[in-house]
Formats: structure tokens, sequence, C-alpha cells
């Protein structure tokens, strides 16, 4: 005897009770029958759920930090997921009246099933390796936190992919009641293949891009990069899309694939910046001190911290001008120090060229008159 028969003939005779107490239709006596099972699994699942629920949140407080917490959060869920199945599929047992019905039913909540499976699978797995990530992050050095937090986040969306994919494949064979190996091969190859190229063909780009982004490090988390004309901070390096943090303070939104695709200046690597500018003086200039102001200006560039002069040289008869070129490193990555050293440098050569008597060019109408 299988189970459901062992399960339905005793409900078959509660309700049968039922119908001879209360005079009733056998309809309204099977929903009663239905309304009592679901009470009463609902409360030995509710009473279930407290006592599992006390050790876990037992365990969870010996933990040290928030992960135990998300464990334990997700251990509830999957609890309520298993508690709300039987549940559910024990109090439509008894009701008769949806026998014809009973096919589309099946798969109704085989779907359910399925689709819940999945989710419980899914958060199980997340949360076991957030607990492994978190024991090895303790060896693991604060310069490579960030990379195995981008590691971790793409690990885990992966595993959520694959589980729901499968979840979805396993869904579709059903419903088409595919029973032999071969056939499910084929058709799960085949509806992959449709799938992939009309609907998550631009998802699955970008989900690759990002595989890209991890394998290859163009860039990470925290840092500065431009793309076309947008510069900004890396804030989050999503399955489909990235975050930057603007230089202007708003929020670019860029997908994966767009953005693997395009040319990226990363100033991670950025040590130290190398400035070139032009100065110019008047013509009226001595030939003796504009031999000296190469050393004039190496000198205040010099006395700037963190800047290191390259070279200086008068190389350009100007328009308007004797231009000087002039080249240094500022020993940062970062944008702000580099305007605060040429600011030093630029006060530095003010102040070296008003002590020598030197005039800075600028446009100006002058009129030489030739003297006859």
């Amino acid at each position: 005897m299988s189970l459901n028969e062992t399960i339905s003939s005793p409900v078959t005779n509660i309700s049968g009770t039922f119908q001879r107490l209360l005079n009733t239709t056998s309809t309204n006596a099977e929903i009663l029958v239905a309304l009592l099972i679901f009470s009463i699994t609902a409360f030995v699942g509710l009473i279930s759920y407290v006592i599992i629920s006390k050790y876990i949140n037992k365990w969870a407080e010996k933990t040290t930090t928030t992960l135990g917490d998300k464990i334990a959060t997700t251990l509830r869920a999957v609890i309520i997921i298993v508690i709300a199945n039987i549940t559910i599929s024990f109090s439509l047992k008894p009701l008769t009246f949806l026998e014809p019905y009973s096919n589309i039913l099946i798969k109704l909540f085989l779907v359910i099933q399925i689709l819940l499976t999945a989710y419980a699978v899914s958060k199980i797995v997340n949360s076991l390796i957030d607990l492994f990530a978190e024991k090895t992050t303790i060896a693991t050095s604060q310069k490579n936190v960030k990379h195995k937090k981008h590691q971790i986040f793409i690990l885990k969306k992966a595993i959520t992919i694959i589980v729901f994919s499968t979840a979805i494949i396993i869904i579709i064979l059903n419903m088409l009641e595919v029973t032999k190996l071969w056939e499910a091969t084929f058709t799960s190859l085949g509806i992959g293949a449709i799938i992939v190229g009309f609907v998550l063909q631009s998802v699955l780009s970008d989900f690759f891009s990002s595989l890209y982004i991890y394998f290859d490090r163009p860039f990470e988390i925290g840092d500065l990069i431009f793309v076309g004309e947008h510069g900004g901070t890396v804030k989050n390096i999503g399955i489909l899309t990235t975050r930057l943090q603007l230089l202007q303070g708003e929020e670019l939104i860029i997908s994966n694939k767009e953005l693997s695709s395009e040319y990226i200046r990363n100033f991670r690597k950025l040590q130290k910046r190398r400035i070139v500018f032009n100065l110019g003086v008047t013509y009226d200039t001595p030939n003796e001190t504009l031999r000296k102001i190469p050393q004039m200006i190496i000198d205040v560039i010099k006395s700037v911290k963190d800047a290191t002069p390259q070279f200086v040289n008068f190389n350009e008869f100007g328009e308007y001008s004797l231009k000087f070129f002039i080249s240094y490193f500022v020993n940062s990555s970062e944008y702000a120090k580099y305007l605060d050293v040429q600011q030093e440098i630029n006060l530095g050569i003010r102040e070296a060229f008003e002590r020598e008597g030197i005039e800075i060019a600028h446009l100006t109408n002058i009129a030489y008159i030739k003297r006859k």
C-alpha cells in the first residue's frame, strides 16, 4: 500500500464522519477536513520551527561576527519553506473536487516546490561560501581583501544562476513530460539555445564580462578609472553592471559588456604623475637672466614636498613671449595632492621671479617704436 493510500483512507473516513455529524455536503466536509489538516500540520510545523530556531539562535550567538546571524536567517527561511511545502501538500489531499484539475495542480505545485528548493539550495550554498570566506579572510592580507570580496561575489552569483537555470530546465522538462534521457538531453540543449539566442544573450554577455573583469582584473573596487569621457571611483562590480562614483558627484551605472569593450584608464597603479606646462617671460629679458631661469625653476620644484624636477628648457620663441618647457613629477597618485603641489610651485616661481625682476609674459598690445 502506497503512502497516499495510507493517508487517504483515514481522511475519507473523517470526511464521511463530518458529513454525517454536521449534515452537510461532501464538498463542505472535505473543506473542513482540509482546514483541520492544515491547522494541525501548521501547528506542528510552528512548534518544530520554534524548537529548531532556538538551537539555531544559540549557535548564532556563539559566533563573533554578523555572518552567524545571516546563516541563521537563511536556515530559518529554509525551515519555513519546508514546513509550508508539507502543510500545503497534505491539506490538498482531502479535496476530491480538485481531481479534474489534479494534473494542473500537481504541475503547479511541482513548479513551486522546484523554485523553493532552488532558493533554499542557493541560500545554503551561499551561506557556506560566506562561512568559508570568513575563515580564510583572516589569513588574507589587507591588500587582497577587495579582490577576495569580488571573487566571493562572482562565485555566489554564478552558483545562484546555475541553480536557478537548472531548476528552470527541470520545470520545462516536466511540463513537456520528457522521460527518456536522450530526449531530455536534446530538449534541454534546444531550450538552452533558444533562451540564450532570444532572451538571455545580453544578460549572459554582461555576466561573462563580469567574469572577465574578475579574472583579468583591469580594475577593482576603490580604483579611480576613466571610461571614455567619464572618470570616477569604482563603488560596486555587479553581475551585470558596475557602479562608478563620478568626480562630479553623481553615480554612473554602466553594463559590464560595455565596460569590457571600452578603453579604461586605471590610476590605481599610478605611483607618481608627470606634469608638464609652459611658462613665458617677456622679450626684453636679458640673455644672462634667461640662462638662470631653468635652474631657478628647478630649485623651486625641489623645495616643494612630493615634487621631483625632470627638466626645464628654454624651447620656443613664442608670439608674445620667450617660452620655457617645464616637466616634473608629483610623487603621489592623488589628484588633490597634484593640485597642492602645482600651487606651491606656481607661487614659488612667482616669488623667485619677483626677486630677480623677471616679468612673466601675458597677452597685451605692445607697440615698438623704431627711432630714426
